[in-house]
């Protein structure tokens, strides 16, 4: 019965959406904060990890290893596993969220780092760079290229996951999907579906913007070729 009720009803209400639109920007605020916190911690922690890879590189496939093992647990079964433990909380979820932007940041930073020309390491430590100047003022810059790309990847990774993260409270626009499917409204599924992939396409669109604003030699050098 519930299924004839809603089959009557129109594929889209726009006027459902109209008339929820702070609904709508709240849940894309949540989605977008999320989103920001798990790349922010993702990446601050991919930093440091790949720091101690590239001093001791022996600890490189280590490091590799546990970082793929925490991305290739399915989503919903670490959730499950986390709930009993830190409860329905911002806390799951951005454990979740972060362990899987780890293994994409740490493998793109590593190869950038290892990317950069030798003979312009070779140039800086000859005018006194120490390692660690050589570190953040030349290989870290000349890295961002390819660490912005993995940026990016991880990026458009947790914008698809924080919707999943609508199962124990935290989705974001993740929330139109799940009431939606609980419902049987079709205008709230397809609502959070393009309202996801629509904050996919900005966010890895500004990530772009920002690559090319912070390496504008690498435009010029493939403009030049």
């Amino acid at each position: 019965m519930i299924g004839q009720a809603q089959s009557s009803d129109p594929f889209i209400r726009w006027d459902w959406i109209w008339g929820h639109l702070d609904l709508i920007w709240e849940k894309v605020a949540e989605h977008l904060v999320l989103t920001g916190i798990a790349l922010g911690v993702g990446l601050a922690l991919s930093l440091l990890l790949s720091g101690i890879a590239l001093r001791w590189r022996k600890t490189y496939t280590p490091i590799t290893w546990v970082t793929g093992v925490a991305y290739s647990i399915p989503s919903l079964a670490l959730f499950a596993f986390l709930v009993p433990i830190t409860g329905f909380t911002i806390l799951t979820a951005q454990i979740g969220l972060v362990s899987y932007t780890l293994l994409i940041l740490i493998r793109n930073i590593v190869a950038g780092i290892d990317g950069v020309d030798p003979a312009v390491k070779e140039a800086a430590i000859g005018m006194g760079y120490t390692n660690r100047s050589l570190f953040f003022s030349i290989e870290l810059p000349l890295a961002l290229p390819v660490i912005i790309a993995g940026l990016r990847i991880a990026g458009v990774t947790t914008i698809g996951l924080v919707t999943v993260t609508a199962l124990i409270g935290q989705g974001g626009v993740g929330f139109f999907i799940l009431r939606g499917l609980n419902r049987f409204f079709s205008t709230e599924i397809i609502l959070g579906t393009v309202l996801s992939v629509i904050l996919a396409v900005v966010l890895d669109m500004t990530l772009l913007g920002v690559e090319r604003v912070l390496t504008p030699w690498s435009k010029r050098r493939g403009e030049a070729s």
